[in-house]
């Protein structure tokens, strides 16, 4: 009797873990416009293992009904902080001493050719307008996912799916 051959478990072919810890990373939404773009961050971040700051105003209101309602069903398992508005944040995350790294359609360093550093902040703009100038200034660096030309961007919840996928890759212990 001839047994097949069994491939090795992929956690060994690959080298990954098949479990993830909390990390320091965050991803920061500054005041987001869409209920399922949120919810579909939150459920990213709780599956990753990544913590979330929610930059108020928001386009709608933030209740865990809201959220709910946009078919989210991570809520417990989420680290979810919101601030009042952006000074309430920035103040925070300068007082944590952490990076502030804006995705932004006017940077000109691709995402793959950053580096991240493992306690980053991941920004995000609104759906509806990105961030004022006074927030894209005050950002300590800027990265852009590279898009054929004449599109105008790719929804906020896949970009932060590929760039925190990135940091991580780069930054996993």
């Amino acid at each position: 009797k001839v047994e097949p051959c069994r491939p090795a478990p992929l956690r060994v072919v690959l080298g990954w873990r098949r479990t993830r810890i909390m990390t320091a990373l965050r991803i920061a939404l500054f005041q987001p416009d869409i209920p399922g773009n949120t919810g579909t961050i939150l459920r990213l971040a709780a599956c990753l293992g990544l913590k979330v700051d929610i930059i108020e105003p928001a386009g709608y209101h933030i209740t865990e009904k809201t959220l709910k309602r946009a078919r989210i069903h991570y809520l417990a398992s989420v680290a979810m902080t919101r601030h009042v508005n952006w000074e309430q944040f920035d103040q925070w995350r300068r007082a944590e001493n952490r990076r502030l790294v804006l995705a932004s359609t006017k940077a000109a360093e691709p995402y793959t050719g950053f580096s991240y550093m493992p306690d980053d902040i991941l920004l995000f703009g609104r759906e509806s307008a990105g961030v004022p100038d006074q927030v894209h200034d005050m950002a300590d660096a800027r990265i852009v996912i590279p898009m054929v030309e004449g599109q105008r961007s790719i929804n906020v919840a896949m970009s932060a799916a590929m760039i925190a996928g990135e940091a991580l890759r780069q930054t996993a212990l």
